[in-house]
């Protein structure tokens, strides 16, 4: 498939690529893979992120004389979502296909084992996050290998700026590059009295409100500060209880200080938004700065890229990975699982964390701190946090922790957004959480 190019996160060139010592292999093979591989890998937004993963799948393909062809395809138009439906309908296609977030679980029954590439990867690069394990494993088959292209984290990216002008807060104090954060301070509390001050100042906060990823993403982490389940774990339709309406109330005044036209934002509009120089603080990965070095170089050099605001029941940050899965129809799984094992070798990662300017995140926890994170900039250190190195926050995904499938639709439908909109347009409490059961418990029927 050809490359188009995009305008939701498209990235300046990427700094010169890193290496680091090869590390053997988790996944041994008995002998040469040979034979022949196809591959489907997700369109990077960034120009010329592609060629990292390219030279390292044809570096591999040589040395184990493999032919490979690989296709990049683009979600734009979801291209690459209709890709994997009709590969699994026609149970042909890529060997490896790039699946985002939800969709190893919809697929999970077509999908090969990985177990036993996944777990030497953890022995090696360390354990992956919770949200990795949610989205990635059914019961004890992992679906997949988590990728490091196009896996991100949608944190808050502030303007060091107007936040010390209007708000009194020093972004760079609160997490210092280099260092662990020192953000007890940085509270939801906080976070609102920000907001306010930056919306009296002529400066709001860019954070949508329509039923496009950046929005659910964004609500997603705030409910999950507040303990705001609507379905459980088990499957229980619970949006009617009091973490819910407390993080509904919390919503309806941190609207009040956002764009009038926050709800019918898409994922382009924060990204505009920062770069305009608009706002003081969106929730973005670093596609919004690398545009604003590009085209607003003023701009870019004030932003700060740190962690999530603390609520009552913790600091979450949202996190979308990606996947690299093996359809269980393929014609050469063992080629597939040793290329696999290559681009996860921690000089490979570093090699397309580079070429990606530090947009792309590994999920091991060994390869978190890479130094393009340490480095990026104007202004330097501006991403040192974005990998969430120390730990600070719980990566998560809005909708967790109902089981996957259903929460993928609460995601795909946007109904926590909706919620929200709802409420601040003057809906009644219990009205609002009565439409939500019925939309929760339609999903749970279908």
């Amino acid at each position: 498939m050809t490359r188009k190019k995009l305008t939701r996160r498209q990235f300046i060139a990427a700094t010169a690529l890193s290496s680091a010592a090869l590390v053997t292999a988790p996944y041994v093979r008995g002998a040469h893979a040979a034979g022949k591989l196809s591959i489907g890998f997700w369109d990077h937004w960034v120009p010329g992120a592609n060629k990292a993963s390219t030279d390292i799948v044809n570096e591999w393909a040589e040395k184990e004389k493999v032919e490979v062809t690989i296709d990049y395809i683009p979600s734009q138009g979801n291209k690459n979502l209709l890709t994997i439906a009709a590969e699994a309908q026609a149970k042909s296609g890529h060997d490896i296909l790039a699946m985002p977030t939800w969709w190893p679980h919809a697929q999970a029954d077509l999908l090969e084992p990985m177990n036993d590439v996944v777990e030497g990867l953890i022995k090696q690069n360390g354990e992956v996050n919770g949200t990795v394990q949610y989205l990635g494993k059914a019961g004890n088959k992992w679906l997949g290998v988590p990728a490091c292209v196009g896996s991100q984290i949608k944190g808050p990216c502030s303007r060091i700026d107007l936040m010390k002008q209007h708000a009194g807060i020093d972004v760079q104090a609160m997490y210092p590059a280099g260092s662990a954060p020192k953000a007890d301070g940085w509270t939801t509390d906080t976070f609102l009295k920000a907001a306010e001050a930056c919306h009296k100042g002529g400066v709001p906060f860019g954070i949508g409100l329509g039923e496009t990823s950046d929005s659910v993403d964004t609500v997603g982490a705030f409910f999950l500060a507040f303990g705001a389940e609507v379905v459980d774990a088990k499957g229980n339709v619970v949006v009617k209880n009091d973490n819910v309406r407390q993080a509904l109330e919390y919503y309806k005044k941190l609207m009040a200080f956002l764009p009038s036209d926050a709800p019918s934002w898409d994922d382009g509009s924060n990204n505009r938004w920062l770069v305009s120089g608009r706002g003081a603080l969106i929730m973005n990965p670093p596609s919004a700065w690398a545009v604003a070095r590009r085209d607003a170089p003023q701009i870019a050099e004030q932003c700060w890229t740190h962690g999530f605001p603390v609520g009552p029941k913790g600091r979450f940050a949202p996190f979308l990975p990606y996947f690299w899965s093996v359809w269980s129809f393929s014609k050469n799984k063992e080629a597939a699982k040793s290329v696999l094992t290559r681009l996860s070798q921690p000089d490979a990662v570093e090699k397309m964390v580079a070429a990606s300017g530090g947009y792309d995140l590994p999920a091991f926890e060994k390869l978190t701190t890479l130094k393009t994170w340490a480095e990026e900039g104007p202004p330097k250190g501006t991403l040192y946090h974005y990998p969430n190195p120390h730990k600070h926050q719980l990566l998560s995904i809005s909708a967790s922790p109902a089981p996957p499938k259903v929460a993928q639709q609460i995601y795909t439908q946007a109904t926590l957004t909706k919620m929200c909109v709802r409420f601040y347009r003057g809906e009644p409490m219990e009205k609002t959480l009565a439409w939500a059961e019925g939309e929760l418990e339609g999903f749970m029927r279908s």
